[in-house]
């Protein structure tokens, strides 16, 4: 069997302008792996950064064709997830793990 790291739950933030809005909802979004589920997360999670999570979303983007230059290329889908934290705390994704 292999052995799962904490960090292997998680592999980046996702900081966009609507994920940065969410902030102020006590609100983060992280780029999960596709097998990633939510008991997993939310152990991982509150054992890195030591917050309490109230909820946790998940959503399976789809992979698509996207046409640039006149050329279709295929656009890799991807599994996030929003967790919402307990009123009050928060993760500061600027000084990292």
């Amino acid at each position: 069997m292999e052995k799962i790291n904490l960090f292997d739950k998680i592999l980046f933030p996702i900081v966009t302008e609507k994920s940065t809005n969410l902030s102020s909802q006590n609100k983060v979004t992280f780029k999960v792996p596709n097998k990633a589920n939510k008991n997993n997360l939310k152990k991982s999670i509150e054992k890195i950064f030591k917050v309490n999570v109230t909820k946790i979303n998940i959503i399976n983007k789809q992979a698509r064709t996207k046409l640039t230059r006149g050329r279709k290329i295929k656009v890799s889908g991807y599994k996030k997830a929003i967790i919402t934290l307990k009123k009050g705390q928060s993760i500061d994704l600027t000084t990292g793990i």
